[in-house]
């Protein structure tokens, strides 16, 4: 890892309810590209791709949700090979795309050449705090 590249690791919770790291300010060098200037009038959103390129090799997790069942864990138990478990959705519904645990998308299963895919039908709005 070079010097320059953050470690994620000098900002992991301690336990003893510490604050992270702080680094050093950076000055303003008036570029109009500065991250200070690229912000729209919502405060906090970048105006172009470019903005978010020290995002770009973050890796995400994607999870796609056929749907959902609960159970009693005397009938999960009583579960073997072959069981069916009857799922909260109906053939041909939307199933929900998660990344990082927060719904962002819903779509449908497609297969791509020998592998489960899905197609992005619908981008969910996330609600503003």
């Amino acid at each position: 890892m070079a010097e320059d590249d953050l470690n994620l690791n000098e900002f992991e919770d301690d336990g003893k309810g510490g604050e992270a790291p702080q680094s050093e300010p950076e000055e303003s060098n008036n570029n109009p590209e500065s991250v200070g200037e690229a912000m729209t009038e919502y405060g906090d959103l970048p105006r172009s791709a470019k903005d978010l390129e020290a995002v770009y090799d973050i890796p995400v997790k994607v999870s796609a949700v056929l749907g959902k069942a609960t159970m009693q864990v005397s009938q999960l138990l009583k579960l073997g090979r072959g069981a069916v478990v009857e799922l909260d959705r109906k053939v041909g519904e939307a199933i929900d795309i998660y990344v990082n645990n927060r719904l962002v998308a819903r779509g449908e299963v497609v297969v791509v050449e020998d592998r489960l895919g899905i197609t992005m039908t619908e981008i969910v709005k996330a609600e503003r705090n």
